[in-house]
């Protein structure tokens, strides 16, 4: 297979694959090819835009469809347009995406289009009772849509363990409680949330919840939910140990429990992914590092076949 980034003329990350229409298409973020100061905040990662990406086959050239929203026409955000992800439902494509409002803090808005690559027209205000990052819709069988979010340090998770936000709060290190993911169920026009965010929680074999200090297995970001064989799979990155791990359970909302890596780390700091079954097979997108020489904050989106095992388990990878 081949092991290049699907587009090389500019840089893309934290891709969010969907089959629409027969297609995959792939919502990435979009790198600048800027100098930019590194930090534990990502004040590096200083996106403005999105473009789609689309695939007739993980295998097949990838098309570029352009300029699909741009920070400039987001009333309520100030900047960084970190990673999205999208949905179809009635005829419309939703674009869900975080960004920082007028006060610094990030929320998840909605755009909308009558077409999978855009352009997005942008809803005037965040979602209410919206906060961090890394949207992921997931619409299950019986045709309800969740949304799941959340990251650590940048993504200001840590910020909300009280109710309310507060910008000093740290992560917990300990014994106590890893933060989870959160989850909501979405209304009918896929605006706004139906439920309170509550939390996803994941546990080990024994039902006990992964510590904060467990980071070979704790949450960090970039949450992804899909479904085989009955079985709902969240999965996402830990962040500074910089794997990609998931965690399994009978319901959408968990709890979860974790089950194992998925992929090795990438070149480059952050790793963020989905799975998406196309052609009878799963795919795994993700982005590594490689086109940039390693540059953080210049990353390119990739592919390769994800397989399970007869057990349910996803055999882990090397990117």
């Amino acid at each position: 297979m081949n092991k290049q980034p699907l587009i090389s003329n500019f840089f893309t990350a934290d891709p969010s694959a969907h089959v629409f229409d027969g297609r995959i298409f792939i919502y990435p973020s979009h790198d600048l090819d800027a100098d930019a100061v590194e930090n534990d905040f990502g004040d590096q990662y200083a996106m403005a835009d999105y473009r789609v990406i689309s695939q007739a086959h993980p295998e097949s050239p990838a098309t570029d469809h352009g300029e699909a929203l741009h920070l400039r026409d987001v009333p309520w955000a100030s900047k960084q347009l970190w990673a999205p992800d999208a949905a179809f439902r009635d005829g419309r494509y939703y674009l869900y995406f975080p960004a920082r409002d007028r006060d610094g803090i990030f929320r998840i808005g909605v755009a909308t289009s009558s077409r999978p690559e855009g352009p997005f027209k942008p809803e005037p205000l965040p979602i209410r009772g919206s906060f961090s990052i890394d949207p992921c819709v997931f619409r299950d069988d019986d045709g309800e849509f969740y949304l799941y979010f959340g990251g650590i340090w940048g993504g200001q998770l840590q910020c909300w363990s009280t109710g309310a936000f507060s910008p000093q709060a740290k992560e917990p290190l300990d014994g106590t409680p890893a933060l989870s993911p959160k989850v909501a169920k979405l209304t009918s026009d896929m605006l706004q949330f139906a439920t309170t965010p509550q939390d996803a929680k994941i546990v080990d074999g024994n039902g006990a919840p992964l510590a904060g200090s467990d980071t070979d297995r704790r949450y960090f970001e970039g949450p992804w939910m899909h479904k085989y064989r009955g079985t709902y799979y969240l999965s996402y990155s830990t962040g500074d140990t910089h794997y990609l791990v998931y965690a399994t359970s009978d319901k959408p909302t968990g709890p979860f429990t974790f089950r194992g890596r998925l992929l090795d780390p990438v070149l480059g700091w952050t790793t963020h992914h989905s799975i998406v079954e196309f052609g009878g097979k799963w795919w795994l997108y993700y982005h590594d590092a490689s086109l940039s020489g390693g540059i953080s904050y210049k990353r390119s989106v990739k592919v390769q076949e994800l397989f399970y095992e007869a057990d349910g388990s996803i055999r882990a990878m090397k990117p």
